[in-house]
Parts: C-alpha cells; sequence; structure tokens
C-alpha cells in the first residue's frame, strides 16, 4: 500500500494551479520504484531544456518551408525541438512493448528514450516548457496527442497538433480524424472536443489508467490497486475508480476493505445516472457485496 504522505503529496501537486507534471509523474512511479530520488531526473529535465533552449534560439526561420496559415517563427522552433528530441537524442514510441508498465514511469522513459504517446508528449512538453515554447497536450481518443497553438492576435491561425509517439510528427485534421477511426473505430464520429485542451488532472489520470490497465492484464493487482490509490487521490468520487478499488481488493482477500469501497460505490451510483449496462453491473456488484458481508461477519 502506498504511504499516506504520497497520496497527499501527489493530490497537492495534481491539483495545483501552476502544473509540475514531471514532479506528479516521478511521484507515480514510487508505484514500482518506491525509494525513487526525482532530483537527478528534474536535473536531467533541466540539462534537456538548457540545451533545448539553445537549439530552439537558434533556429532558422524559412518561411518556403513552413506549412500554410502557420508562423513561420514557431514552425521552425518546433522543427528543432523535433530534431533535438527524436533525431539526436533517439527518443521513439515503444510499439514492441507497448503494454510494458515501464512505459508509463517518467523514470524509465528518461533512462531508456522510450515510451507511449501520453508519457513521450509529458517530456516533450517539460522540455518544450524548459525552452520557451509554449505547447499543450490534447486527450485525444486512444493517442495522447500535442497543440503548439498558434500565437493570440497572430495573423497566422493555424495550430500545430504534434504526435510526440511517432517522432514529433506534424498532423493535419484529417490525419487527427484517420487516427480516431484506428483507434476508436468507426462507430465514433468526428468531433472538434477531440482535439480540446487537456487539463493537469486530465493528464495524470489518463498516465495513471494506462498503467492500472497494464498491471490489470498482468495480473499484478497489487500494484493496480496502488495506482487506483492515485486516482481517488485527485478525484475521491470518481466512481469507476472506488468500483475497482473495491474488486482489487476483494481479488487480494482484502474483505473489510472491499466491501466498505463497493458498499459505498453502490451508495453513489443510485444517485448517478446509468446507462443499462452500468445498472446490470451494479446487480453483479451487489451479489459481491452480499457474499462480502457473510464473509467479514465470519472474520468476527
Amino acid at each position: 500500500m502506498l504511504p499516506d504522505e504520497l497520496l497527499q503529496a501527489f493530490r497537492t501537486v495534481a491539483l495545483s494551479p501552476e502544473p509540475d507534471l514531471a514532479v506528479a509523474a516521478l511521484m507515480i512511479a514510487r508505484v514500482a520504484y518506491p525509494q525513487l530520488d526525482a532530483g537527478p531526473y528534474l536535473e536531467q529535465l533541466d540539462r534537456l531544456g538548457r540545451e533545448a533552449t539553445a537549439r530552439v534560439n537558434a533556429a532558422t526561420i524559412d518561411p518556403r518551408a513552413t506549412p500554410d496559415y502557420v508562423d513561420p517563427d514557431v514552425y521552425a522552433r518546433i522543427a528543432a525541438l523535433n530534431q533535438y528530441l527524436f533525431a539526436d537524442l533517439h527518443f521513439v514510441g515503444n510499439d514492441l512493448h507497448y503494454e510494458d508498465p515501464r512505459n508509463s514511469f517518467l523514470n524509465e522513459v528518461l533512462d531508456r528514450r522510450t515510451g507511449i504517446p501520453i508519457t513521450l508528449a509529458l517530456v516533450y512538453k517539460e522540455v518544450a516548457r524548459r525552452a520557451g515554447v509554449g505547447v499543450e497536450g490534447i486527450n485525444f481518443p486512444g493517442h495522447f496527442l500535442l497543440r503548439c497553438p498558434a500565437l493570440p492576435g497572430s495573423r497566422y491561425s493555424r495550430d500545430l497538433i504534434i504526435d510526440a509517439h511517432h517522432g514529433g510528427a506534424l498532423l493535419t485534421e484529417g490525419m487527427c480524424r484517420e487516427l480516431l477511426q484506428k483507434h476508436a473505430g468507426g462507430d465514433v464520429q468526428w468531433d472538434h472536443h477531440f482535439l480540446a485542451h487537456a487539463t493537469k488532472p486530465q493528464i495524470l489520470a489518463r498516465m495513471l489508467l494506462n498503467l492500472k490497465r497494464s498491471y490489470v492484464r498482468m495480473y499484478s493487482f497489487p500494484q493496480a490497486r496502488d495506482v487506483t490509490e492515485l486516482l481517488l487521490a485527485v478525484d475521491p468520487l470518481a466512481l469507476n475508480e472506488l468500483r475497482d478499488r473495491g474488486l482489487l481488493a476483494y481479488h487480494l482477500n482484502d474483505f473489510p476493505a472491499a466491501l466498505r469501497d463497493l458498499q459505498r460505490y453502490l451508495t453513489l451510483a443510485r444517485m448517478a445516472e446509468l446507462d443499462q449496462d452500468e445498472r446490470d453491473e451494479q446487480e453483479q456488484i451487489w451479489e459481491h457485496v452480499k457474499t462480502l458481508r457473510r464473509r467479514v461477519a465470519s472474520l468476527n
């Protein structure tokens, strides 16, 4: 179980008005590395940021190579950042072992220079921030993306959409539509909200959900439970996470904790608007609760 002080510290950082994603991400890594010292990794990001600053400031502006409606200066800065991170440092998406939990830990991504879309995007975002380049996350379905927005008041109107998993590839809206079909299937209709800005809690929650899925697939239930604790530290009323923490406790034979969480889930779910599948699931949870009540009673 994660220590209470880590959960409280994570909640404080995750919900702070001035985000420090790297610090929060390194707290997540303590699920697998309880004694992790975040200092060297923050220093590494600072070093990358200093070199990126030099590269960005020296970038050559070529209006002829710039896509239509894109600020040539912004394009040159992003091109310099891409050259540094992907061509020179060789950060790359880990397609071969995508489900490896190490892809979700910032320390491992920095050590191995490989990860999944959201953790590579986090590295990109943190290095860009240190280099004075404004980049924000996009919580795109199935594949996290980045955006370097057009400068307010500029005559250049087009944002740059960046795919950190594929070497900083710059995507058009048409390419984003194709990406949606690849990851979400033909039943999902395009919506411009898919390109909306991702908040810091959304980014951290998505990292944690990826990690939880990896651990569940590996039947690593203690670690999956720890990840769920971090999710609930950010949002104590997240129904699905409350349910999952209870089910994970059940798998781990922690029957009192399972009963507590699943009973609370049922109480809160009664006040929520649920679809038919969710109502059917409630019936299954209720059966678990009845079993747990008998087991807990037998322990007393």
